[in-house]
């Protein structure tokens, strides 16, 4: 039987997916399962590991219904997820309580105290990344505060990736986009004893695993993995890059020869830059941001993260919901976004200013803030429902620019992905925003291409990721839309209004988290 097959699993924070590509990157078949994750108190957010890697094997195991020999055809499987959080095990290889997730909010005041001191300017040059209550070292560092029993007995701290490729090979293991810019220097793509010692982790150093680069190195699927799987024993099992990582990977902003940012409006709102050695990262005086290795030797994805991106969406779509609950009408998600471009048509754009820091976690781009929320600002008598709606969509846009804005001059075109890139008049807002042509994919499946990817050049497949990008992201890429110049204006003038209210408004903030 050929091998002509690549996996790529995508375990998101809100679907577990696992995709089959054939070897030139066109996908065949997909199967998913919607991921799920509990509160605790107001700023803690869990997940169950054994249900995380239960819940990824049965995607494979579903997968290999829907394609014809998948086990004896496979090639190899490659694994990206959610970023950041603190999944732990013990010696035995057994969950250590349950994992961290990045929208866990409860070490904010932590990185508060960290930013404040003169170190921290130290750590950013090294990492190139900006503390934020999302990231592990955060995390550990408010459990050796709080409370040291959490970590008691776990001898490894992975993230939500690294926790299935434990499961998948017995190797613990993470990456490097991943372990640099929580603990290490991205020059040098290891962990930094400078970063550690800030952080005041020295005393849990041992619970880092080990860097594997999954572009040039891969282990085996072991036979109990196998026995939950479906698949043979032996195949070939690449740990990816974090999932933001993937997908700017599988949509396209590496692409040799061209100049473009990449958003993906998901969950949370991720928005890159290439760069294209270690001098081309640009580092803000905000020392906020990221900067990930990619998995192609010297470069980098520079990234400003929102947050909440399509969070705010559901937020004013629930609201909604509500609206007609109270009259005795029921209507779906899917019903209720039949009504959004009705809104978005009758509202004019950016009549209302809105701020969408709608997480609990507060805001990490371009400023970290775990106070931040959602604010509506501009409103008069005059102003209807479907203003609302559209200021969402506005804020999503305007967060956007203020993002680029942080990373340097903004790009002439960006490639969007994620659920929302699917939306028309989200389009239109964003390129006008940003006074960019904004470009999509016909790869519905970006983060698990570009996990798959990285498995094509680890096996040898392709010989370098650039004659991979040519048959799995150039023929996928549609048509750019121009910039509506009619909305870049309108945005233009708005957007100094946009920025300078969330400067103002961060006192506030801080007013109402401590007083609840």
């Amino acid at each position: 039987m050929t091998r002509d097959i690549l996996i790529g699993i995508d375990a998101g924070t809100s679907v577990i997916k696992s995709v089959a590509f054939d070897l030139a990157g066109r996908q065949i078949a997909f199967a998913s399962t919607p991921n799920s994750y509990e509160t605790i108190g107001r700023a803690g957010v869990v997940q169950d590991l054994a249900r995380t890697w239960a819940d990824a094997a049965k995607t494979l195991l579903e997968l290999a219904g829907k394609v014809e020999n998948l086990a004896s055809r496979t090639v190899a499987v490659s694994v990206t997820g959610q970023g950041d959080g603190t999944w732990m095990i013990d010696k035995n290889g057994e969950a250590v309580g349950k994992g961290w997730l990045w929208l866990d909010a409860r070490a904010g005041k932590v990185v508060d105290n960290l930013r404040k001191e003169r170190g921290d300017l130290g750590r950013f040059t090294h990492t190139g990344s900006g503390l934020a209550a999302c990231q592990q070292g955060s995390q550990l560092r408010w459990m050796m505060n709080e409370a040291p029993e959490l970590y008691a007995g776990a001898t490894t701290a992975f993230h939500c990736k690294d926790w299935l490729y434990f499961k998948l090979t017995g190797k613990r293991a993470t990456d490097p986009s991943e372990a640099v810019f929580t603990f290490g220097d991205f020059r040098t793509r290891s962990y930094s004893d400078s970063v550690i010692d800030f952080l005041g982790l020295e005393k849990l150093k041992y619970l880092l695993p080990e860097i594997v680069d999954g572009a040039t190195t891969h282990h085996k699927l072991e036979g109990e993995a196998a026995r939950s799987t479906g698949l043979l024993e032996g195949t070939p099992v690449v740990l990816g890059y974090v999932d933001v990582a993937c997908t700017a990977l599988g949509a396209g902003l590496y692409e040799p020869g061209t100049d473009t940012g990449c958003s993906i409006i998901g969950s949370t709102g991720m928005h890159m830059r290439l760069a294209t050695s270690p001098d081309d990262v640009q580092l803000n005086r905000d020392l906020t941001g990221y900067t990930m290795c990619m998995p192609i030797p010297g470069i980098y994805a520079q990234m400003q993260s929102n947050m909440a991106a399509t969070l705010n969406i559901d937020w004013v779509l629930s609201v909604a919901g509500d609206l007609f609950k109270s009259v005795g009408i029921e209507k779906s998600k899917t019903e209720l976004l039949a009504y959004v471009e009705t809104w978005l048509a009758d509202a004019k754009a950016a009549s209302v200013i809105y701020h969408p820091y709608i997480s609990d976690a507060g805001e990490r781009g371009p400023f970290v803030d775990a106070t931040a929320r959602a604010s509506f600002i501009g409103l008069s008598s005059s102003h209807r429902f479907g203003d609302l709606v559209r200021s969402v969509f506005d804020g999503l846009a305007l967060a956007a620019r203020d993002c680029y804005s942080a990373m340097g001059p903004l790009p002439k075109r960006v490639r969007i992905t994620g659920g929302a890139a699917r939306s028309a008049s989200l389009r239109k807002i964003l390129g006008g925003a940003l006074g960019a042509s904004v470009q999509t994919s016909e790869r519905e499946e970006a983060g698990a291409a570009g996990a798959a990817m990285i498995a094509a050049v680890s096996l040898g497949i392709y010989g370098s990721m650039a004659d991979c990008v040519k048959d799995w992201v150039t023929p996928f890429q549609r048509q750019p839309e121009a910039a509506d110049e009619e909305l870049s204006l309108i945005y233009e003038k708005a957007f100094p209004a946009y920025r300078q209210s969330r400067l103002a408004l961060q006192p506030t903030w801080h007013m109402l988290a401590s007083s609840n």
